[in-house]
């Protein structure tokens, strides 16, 4: 019973931090206590594991010196003093404010960037998939090398939390996806149909969570706020392949290739590319890949519209780095604004055609001609 009590804890951790931040919110207004729990709170953040970004600290300065001395003293600094004048301001903005007021401001924004904190760090638990956050980029990386970053159903929730988490992210503007080692993705983990599976009644619960799992995956990139970057450093199979016109922007090493073998496999196309393939590449090129099996040089895969552009594999890193770090300085929110301008388009149709490959994709792997096709490439691997 303990042991079901903790499982319980733990998959509603999340939950659980948010109500006891709501419920401390709820005190806040009836506690004496509101001084002390702004002391905690500026201790909080000196002891954050990620600095927040310049407007979110601007908004904190003029929190506390409201809440330290009342309204803004003093002239505003002089027009060369661009720090002093922006302090100022931020200050002079909660004019009017109460000290404790100004507190319990303060101490909600400091719990909301522990939250998030938490939410990043709880993402970064999983072995297979590292979440990284340098500057403004909310990095997000396969690293399964050993087994050609194939996805397991472990990874995918992973992914999916790590792209809700880069969305509430609010010192990014970018998320970039990429792998490590020679592959960028080998696609689904052909184990994820084996493991624990030992019936049919247990396929068919395999196929119902597959179908489940691959919807919210695919919603998650058509749903994504920010920019979203992939940078192919290396193989792209199945699923990795047909997500990436899905992307704004995917960089491919000249070592890159892209191979979607649903037809060898007995399986259908996912990630929309049924709907996405043909506008970017044509009707005809998009079933070469999608029905006939095509794989892609990167060369080619920039021809079909499938890549922005094409960096020599020893120099992949560095160039994309930079290019990132860069791209990743535009206005934020001006980003995300341009970002659904240009995703609202198509995202209604994207969202039914996404449902629609999902359930079709769950018949083909309950047949028997994909449980066949899949036994005989095991089979040739082993």
């Amino acid at each position: 019973m303990l042991s079901g009590l903790n499982n319980f804890f733990k998959t509603n951790k999340r939950s659980f931090l948010q109500l006891n931040t709501i419920l401390q919110y709820s005190n806040f207004k009836y506690s004496s206590n509101t001084s002390s729990l702004f002391d905690k709170a500026v201790s909080d953040l000196k002891n954050l594991s990620k600095e927040p970004n310049d407007e979110i600290k601007l908004e904190l300065y003029g929190l506390f010196k409201q809440a330290s001395t009342g309204d803004v003293k003093g002239e505003k600094p002089g027009m060369l003093d661009f720090v002093g004048r922006a302090k100022y301001d931020s200050w002079n903005k909660n004019k009017g404010l109460s000290m404790d007021e100004a507190k319990l401001k303060y101490i909600e924004i400091i719990n909301k960037l522990i939250e998030q904190t938490s939410s990043v760090d709880q993402a970064s638990n999983v072995e297979d998939i590292l979440i990284k956050k340098q500057g403004k980029i909310f990095r997000i990386e396969f690293n399964r090398p050993n087994k050609y970053n194939a996805i397991t159903w472990e990874m995918y929730e992973a992914l999916i939390d790590a792209f809700s988490n880069s969305n509430k992210c609010n010192e990014t503007s970018i998320t970039v996806l990429t792998g490590i080692g020679n592959y960028y993705c080998a696609g689904n983990d052909l184990s994820n149909f084996t493991r624990n599976v030992k019936t049919p009644n247990d396929f068919i619960k395999m196929a119902d969570k597959g179908e489940d799992v691959l919807e919210r995956f695919v919603r998650a990139h058509i749903e994504h706020e920010k920019p979203l970057i992939s940078l192919v450093n290396g193989p792209a199979i199945g699923i990795s392949v047909t997500l990436m016109a899905l992307f704004d922007l995917v960089i491919a090493s000249d070592k890159a290739s892209f191979h979607s073998p649903f037809s060898s496999l007995g399986q259908s196309p996912e990630g929309c590319s049924s709907y996405t393939f043909p506008m970017l590449m044509g009707a005809t090129k998009a079933c070469e890949m999608l029905l006939f099996d095509k794989k892609l040089t990167a060369a080619e895969a920039y021809e079909r519209n499938l890549v922005t552009s094409i960096i020599p594999h020893n120099s992949f890193y560095e160039e994309t780095e930079r290019l990132v770090s860069r791209l990743s300085e535009l206005p934020p929110e001006s980003l995300k604004v341009n970002k659904q301008l240009l995703r609202n388009v198509h995202k209604d149709a994207l969202l039914r055609v996404c449902k629609h490959e999902c359930a079709v994709l769950k018949q083909r792997w309950l047949s028997v001609e994909c449980q066949q096709a899949l036994q005989k490439f095991a089979s040739r691997k082993t």
